[in-house]
């Protein structure tokens, strides 16, 4: 058994960063897990940093606004977010808050354009249809709102739409955000390529696989949901060569990083689209990439046991001891961590 607990910290509510600082202005903790040392940087130097040649690897997924709001005849407001939608046609899985007066085929107003029909409920998602005469993407565009985790207690605004999405985010997808990729402005983008770094880009939509809770005390219990996922032909042979070759893998986040592992198999990687549940946690070995960039995750999160398993568990919770003694800012919005 390996208890939930074991990747359990306290964090100041005062170090949850509400709004984002300016690409390449964030704080970013340095860590080599070899040499176990710690060093304090800022992320417009990460170009300055890495050694090249190097292959850095990002998830291009675009964060739709999933988020939106529907009334019953009541005037009751009841908030939605979608969990996957790249798919096709109206007909979606989705949270709903306060659901527990909502039943089966329920038809809620959205707008004077749209409503939203319930379908059915399995645990806690339920299958919506959206039932409106405009495009679905038009739909999201004009209703949905930029979908900030709940822990950045203040209402989303216009400059969200570009602060929670990478500069190079090109395809419709995400519920959330591949937050790592924030920290980039396209001028640190532009350096890293001039010095002699290649990127490859894969796919991952964000959704409840990531950032849903662990509810077993026993994280071996736990089962992921599936996100979709998606690497062509030729990113697939860039990382291999590069592999083959000895040439550093930089993976920029943790989705990035579940998406190499899932693709990894016998030494190469490996073209492939679908969907993948895969839970990553010590003592996992990661095969796939040599440096990870994230941010600091939540308690007991299934990323921050990701990065134990990159790291190093006692490494890890010890970096985010420190990070918390310095005063560096958490979660989506917050500051970076690089792991070397």
């Amino acid at each position: 058994m390996i208890s939930i607990n074991e990747f359990d910290y306290n964090l100041p509510k005062n170090l949850i960063a509400y709004r984002p600082s300016k690409r390449g202005k964030s704080r970013l903790l340095i860590l080599d897990r070899w040499k176990k040392t710690i060093e304090e940087s800022i992320t417009r130097e990460i170009p300055n940093i890495l050694k090249y040649p190097a292959v850095i690897v990002r998830n291009t997924t675009k964060v739709v606004k999933t988020r939106f709001f529907a009334f019953k005849d009541t005037g009751a407001k009841i908030e939605f977010l979608v969990l996957n939608p790249y798919e096709k046609g109206n007909e979606f899985k989705s949270l709903i808050k306060r659901s527990s007066k909502l039943k089966i085929n329920d038809v809620l107003k959205v707008g004077n354009d749209a409503a939203v029909k319930l379908i059915k409920k399995e645990e806690n998602i339920w299958s919506i249809r959206i039932e409106t005469d405009i495009e679905i993407k038009e739909y999201f565009n004009k209703y949905g709102h930029t979908p900030l985790p709940p822990y950045i207690k203040r209402k989303d605004e216009k400059s969200d739409e570009n602060t929670y999405q990478t500069v190079y985010a090109n395809e419709d997808g995400s519920s959330a955000a591949p937050t790592a990729g924030l920290h980039f402005s396209k001028e640190m983008l532009k350096q890293i390529k001039v010095s002699g770094g290649t990127f490859v880009d894969v796919l991952l939509h964000v959704g409840l696989g990531t950032f849903e809770p662990i509810k077993k005390e026993n994280i071996e219990e736990h089962k992921m949901h599936s996100e979709y996922f998606s690497v062509d032909k030729k990113s697939a042979m860039i990382l291999t060569k590069a592999k083959q070759e000895n040439i550093k893998i930089f993976s920029i986040g943790t989705t990035t990083l579940r998406v190499l592992e899932t693709i990894f198999e016998e030494n190469q990687f490996h073209e492939k689209t679908g969907m993948t549940d895969i839970f990553i946690y010590p003592p996992y070995k990661i095969k796939s990439a040599d440096i990870l960039l994230t941010n600091f995750h939540l308690p007991k999160s299934t990323l921050l046991m990701l990065v134990s398993a990159f790291a190093g568990k006692e490494f890890i919770m010890d970096s985010y001891k420190y990070a918390i003694e310095k005063k560096f800012r958490f979660f989506s919005y917050g500051d970076a961590m690089l792991i070397l």
